[in-house]
C-alpha cells in the first residue's frame, strides 16, 4: 500500500523504492535493535553488486555467541566464565553421578533463576521468600565464583554490600555572569571531594597490604552527575551518584554516619537517598570445625586443589541465600584462567571446563553426604 492506502500494481513500483521500503521494515531501533537483520540485508546487497564487504565488530575476536573453540582449546563466548560454564558443569556432574547409580542421604537441587546481573529482584531475591523455596529444606548452597589466573581456586564465603547513593545539592540559582553565593556546584564539589578522598584512602590500604584483597576494602566510584539547563544559568540543584561496595567487616551504621557528616560539611540542605542499600553482613563459616566447610575443603585437599578464601568483590545471588541464614559458598572451578567476566573475548579453556566437572563430581557427593546437623528436620 502507498501512503494513501492505494495498492501498487504488479511491476508498477521502482525497484529502488521497493528496496528502500524493505530496508525501512528492519527494526533497528533501541532498546532492542535487530542489527543482525540489517547486516544480513547489507551482505545480500554486497553479493548482488559483487562488492567486497567487511564487518568491523569491535574488540571480540569472534562472535560472542558463536562459542568458537580455537586451536588451543579456548572456547570464546559471553557467559563462558560468567556463568554458563558452571550451569553445564553442574548438569554433567549430576549426569555422571546418576549414570553410576549414586544415591545420597541429602537431596540435591539444581536451581536456575533469572536476573542475577540486574540485581536478582525477579530471580533469587523473590524465590527465597516463596513457599517453594522453603519446602526444599536447604542445608547448604553452592553459587558462582571467579576465575583465578594462578594454580589456586578462589572460594568466596561472603560478599560486600552494594550501596547505590545519590546526593542532592540544592543551591542559589542565578545568572551565569555573576558570583552567585551558596551554589549547588560548590556543594557538589565538596561532596565529590569527600567521597573520592575516602576512595583514595581505601585504594591505598589495598595497595600497601599483601593480605588485603578487593573484597576486604570499600570501593567508591562516582557514576552519574546531573544538573543544569543552560550555559548561562546557575542551577538550583545538582546531583551526584556513587556506587559503593562495603565489606562485611565494616560497621554499616557508622559508615552511614560518615556519609551524613560529608553531606553536612558540604553545605545546608544537602541530602541523600539510596537506590540500593543492602545491610546483610552474614558470611559462611570457613572453620574446619564446620561440617559443611570441612566437607568442601577436605574434598578439595584430596584432589590436590589449593583453595584461596576471599570476600566476593561484587554481588551474586548468594547474598539472598545468606540473608535467609543459610551457608553458601561462591565457587567456579576455573584456575589458570584470567578473570574475564563481562570483558571482551571472555573465554574458558575446554580442559579447565572438563576438570571442573570432575571437581563437582567429587564435591557434590561430599556435601550431599554431610550427616544430619543439630536443628535439621
Amino acid at each position: 500500500l502507498d501512503g494513501e492506502g492505494r495498492r501498487d500494481g504488479p511491476g508498477t513500483e521502482d525497484p529502488s523504492v521497493t528496496l528502500f521500503r524493505e530496508y525501512l521494515r528492519l527494526k533497528t531501533v533501541h532498546p532492542e535493535p535487530d542489527y543482525d537483520a540489517a547486516i544480513r540485508f547489507m551482505e545480500r546487497i554486497a553479493e548482488e553488486l559483487g562488492l567486497p564487504m567487511k564487518k568491523v565488530e569491535g574488540h571480540w575476536k569472534y562472535d560472542p555467541f558463536a562459542a568458537v573453540k580455537d586451536a588451543d582449546g579456548n572456547i570464546y563466548g559471553r557467559g563462558s566464565q560468567d556463568m554458563k560454564c558452571v550451569t553445564i558443569q553442574y548438569i554433567e556432574a549430576i549426569r555422571r553421578l546418576k549414570a553410576a547409580g549414586k544415591r545420597f542421604s541429602r537431596t540435591i537441587h539444581l536451581t536456575f533463576v533469572p536476573d542475577e546481573e540486574v540485581g536478582g529482584h525477579k530471580g533469587m531475591e523473590t524465590f527465597v521468600k516463596l513457599p517453594e523455596f522453603h519446602k526444599l529444606n536447604i542445608g547448604f548452597a553452592l553459587d558462582e565464583g571467579l576465575a583465578n589466573p594462578t594454580n589456586a581456586y578462589t572460594v568466596f564465603y561472603g560478599e560486600r554490600n552494594p550501596w547505590w547513593i545519590t546526593v542532592r545539592c540544592p543551591g542559589s540559582p542565578g545568572h551565569g555572569s555573576r558570583f552567585v553565593e551558596n551554589t549547588a556546584a560548590e556543594k557538589l564539589q565538596r561532596v565529590i571531594n569527600s567521597f573520592l578522598e575516602f576512595r583514595e584512602k581505601e585504594k591505598h590500604r589495598l595497595n600497601i597490604s599483601e593480605c588485603f584483597t578487593l573484597g576486604d576494602v570499600t570501593t567508591v566510584n562516582m557514576t552519574m552527575v546531573k544538573g543544569g539547563m543552560a550555559y548561562n544559568v546557575v542551577p538550583a540543584e545538582m546531583d551526584v551518584s556513587f556506587d559503593l561496595r562495603i565489606p562485611p567487616t565494616v560497621n554499616l551504621q557508622e559508615f552511614e554516619e560518615k556519609i551524613k557528616a560529608w553531606c553536612k560539611e558540604a553545605g545546608e540542605d544537602v541530602t541523600y537517598d539510596f537506590a540500593q542499600k543492602h545491610m546483610d553482613q552474614n558470611f559462611t563459616c570457613t572453620e574446619e570445625s564446620d561440617p559443611w566447610w570441612h566437607a568442601f575443603s577436605s574434598t578439595c585437599k584430596a584432589m590436590n586443589m589449593t583453595v584461596k578464601k576471599e570476600i566476593f568483590p561484587a554481588a551474586t545471588d548468594s547474598r539472598f541465600i545468606r540473608e535467609e541464614g543459610l551457608p553458601a559458598i561462591g565457587f567456579s572451578p576455573m584456575n589458570l584462567t584470567p578473570i574475564l567476566l563481562h570483558d571482551h573475548n571472555e573465554y574458558l579453556n575446554e580442559q579447565v571446563f572438563l576438570r571442573g566437572i570432575q571437581v563437582y563430581e567429587r564435591l557434590v557427593p561430599a556435601l550431599a553426604s554431610v550427616p544430619p546437623l543439630s536443628g535439621e528436620e
